[in-house]
């Protein structure tokens, strides 16, 4: 991994209602246009007015995975702000502040306060302007070139009319001024890339891997954090050719897409965990009719409605225990967002070719922050699977049972042909009964034993024939290792740039990231982590849901835990604080605490 020259994280807080998330807008577009690598969280309240919203926006000229440990740059548009996180604030930073409005409390020895008179530059008294003119004096701070802000603006707000537009980059440019007659600027100038970078959001990476999967029904019912999927889907549907319904309830969601993916389009739907738990019978029903249909949990802190804006990995148990009885189907757990959008066309590939369900499980770290991407490793056009599908009539295709056709017919495979409704010489009974080859209900005169047994065991065998494929998780990182961190899902970022500040600390450390949690590869897992010195798993949760999972299905035990479940993600010196105090002996149970109460 190339050494970073440039790593910058800039804190913007306000309360909601100010306007936070234009300047990180504006901000993000420079940096990736710029060719800088860039990784945001928000951390926000679930009400429309006031409350406490802090923005992270991380820099740096090369790869990173989270949103990083420290602040260079705060910038407050409130006093909350300024009380909250000032403290945070060390030798050779900068405080970016409304003097009107804001007052400084104790600063730390080397903090470099800009305070900025935003009355004396806003005549047109926009209480927002302070949001644009602040812009400007970071863009100063920075060593930006006031013409790429300029630009950068215009686009922002070009949609609000030409005046809006001057107003803007005038208030721009005499914070930009002002910052340069009165501050410091940082040592370092922002930098360029060796080229233009794309940005998304977790949600939009996997509703753009939804639609070059080949998804052609969407349909949701609007519940944080997976919304964005929705809103992505809505304003694209009519380019793409995909039908979006936003329906009355998530029980309405999980049965139309089963009746959308019982025609032959690929479907999917989006939710949190509570919205899940209502979609959880069609989950099953789509196991009993083998139709294949993606379902995405975007997990918030629960239980119930819990805390919506924060993040968890907490639904991990809900997705392997979803519906009742003994069904097949696939979860995935992407690692970030490009990991996301590819995950989406290979979970398709796997349900198509199983005929089961499928569920993805991210968070609001993933699916809500925005990330910087190289579009050379986004492959817009993936291979699609949709394995035993029979669209057409086609006489003697080895499909026509002796007894015409088959909906289930028990195969060597397990993997039965599955005609689309309507195709000549095809008709068959698809019902959420359990039932015969031929469809026929097995249940209302005489529950058939053997019938039952050969159903059962014929779904089963069909999975593990497709289960095969799954790859098994690798350790990424140096052999040998002092320690072997083990996470799954989103907690992949943080334990690898935990890796790198161990190693700065004499300690040699690797990590063993899961993705694919159904099949998981149990056996595989435990002869890797057999043979590793260490083991630590780290998970979002308070139970330590995985290392259950992991341990029900291979018999490995790890060598200690380190879980965090206030809501708030990871930070990589949690895990490397964790790792330090489980080395000396001190736990094997770390749970870190959250510095600072955003």
């Amino acid at each position: 991994m190339a050494p970073r020259n440039y790593d910058i994280s800039i804190g913007i807080g306000g309360e909601a209602g100010q306007g936070i998330a234009t300047p990180g807008d504006i901000l993000a577009r420079i940096f990736v246009r710029r060719g800088l690598h860039l990784n945001t969280y928000n951390a926000y309240q679930s009400i429309i007015r006031g409350g406490h919203i802090f923005l992270t926006v991380r820099i740096a000229d090369e790869e990173i995975y989270t949103h990083g440990d420290r602040l260079d740059l705060l910038l407050c548009l409130n006093q909350d702000t300024m009380d909250r996180h000032l403290n945070l604030m060390g030798d050779g930073t900068r405080i970016v502040y409304n003097s009107d409005t804001v007052q400084p409390g104790e600063v730390n020895p080397g903090a470099q306060l800009c305070p900025i008179p935003v009355g004396e530059m806003n005549e047109s008294r926009n209480r927002l302007v302070q949001n644009t003119i602040a812009v400007g004096v970071v863009a100063s701070l920075m060593g930006l070139e006031f013409d790429v802000l300029e630009e950068s603006l215009a686009l922002r707000f070009r949609r609000q009319g030409e005046a809006i537009v001057t107003q803007n980059i005038d208030m721009a440019k005499a914070g930009f001024d002002y910052a340069g007659e009165h501050f410091e600027p940082f040592a370092q100038a922002l930098p360029r890339g060796a080229k233009p970078l794309g940005v998304w959001a977790g949600n939009d990476a996997i509703a753009m891997g939804g639609a070059c999967a080949g998804v052609k029904f969407y349909a949701a019912y609007p519940m944080s954090p997976s919304s964005g999927i929705l809103h992505w889907m809505a304003q694209n549907a009519r380019n793409l050719g995909i039908m979006v319904r936003q329906v009355e309830d998530e029980i309405g969601v999980a049965n139309m897409v089963i009746g959308a993916a019982h025609t032959g389009a690929r479907a999917m739907c989006g939710t949190s965990g509570g919205g899940f738990a209502l979609m959880t019978e069609a989950v099953g029903a789509a196991g009993m009719m083998e139709i294949p249909v993606v379902y995405i949990n975007v997990q918030r802190a629960g239980p119930s409605t819990g805390v919506p804006t924060k993040t968890e990995q907490g639904d991990l148990w809900q997705a392997l225990g979803a519906s009742q009885g003994d069904y097949e189907r696939f979860v995935v757990a992407p690692l970030d967002a490009v990991d996301a959008f590819h995950s989406v066309a290979e979970l398709f590939n796997f349900t198509d070719r199983a005929q089961c369900p499928g569920i993805m499980i991210s968070d609001l770290l993933i699916s809500e922050g925005r990330f910087s991407f190289d579009p050379a490793d986004v492959n817009l056009h993936p291979v699609i699977e949709r394995g035993e599908l029979i669209t057409e009539h086609k006489p003697g295709n080895g499909y026509q049972a002796s007894n015409g056709y088959q909906r289930y017919l028990d195969t060597e495979t397990g993997i039965s042909p599955r005609a689309v409704p309507g195709t000549e010489g095809y008709v068959h009974v698809v019902a959420t009964d359990e039932h015969d080859e031929d469809g026929v209900l097995i249940s209302d005169e005489f529950t058939h034993p053997h019938k039952r047994r050969q159903m059962v065991e014929k779904r089963a065998r069909k999975f593990q024939t497709i289960a095969q494929d799954v790859p098994a998780p690798e350790l990424e990182g140096a052999e040998g290792a002092d320690v072997t961190l083990v996470g799954w899902g989103s907690t992949y970022g943080v334990i690898r740039e935990a890796v790198e500040q161990l190693a700065e600390k004499g300690v040699t450390a690797n990590q063993l990231a899961v993705k694919w949690l159904i099949p998981l590869n149990g056996d595989a897992i435990r002869e890797t982590l057999e043979g590793c010195k260490k083991v630590i798993i780290v998970e979002n949760n308070y139970s330590g849901q995985f290392a259950r999972y992991l341990r029900s299905e291979s018999g490995y035990a790890p060598d200690g835990h380190i879980r965090k479940y206030d809501g708030e993600p990871f930070m990589p010196h949690h895990v490397v604080d964790g790792v330090l105090e489980q080395l000396a002996g001190k736990t094997n149970h770390y749970v870190p605490y959250q510095e600072v109460i955003v």
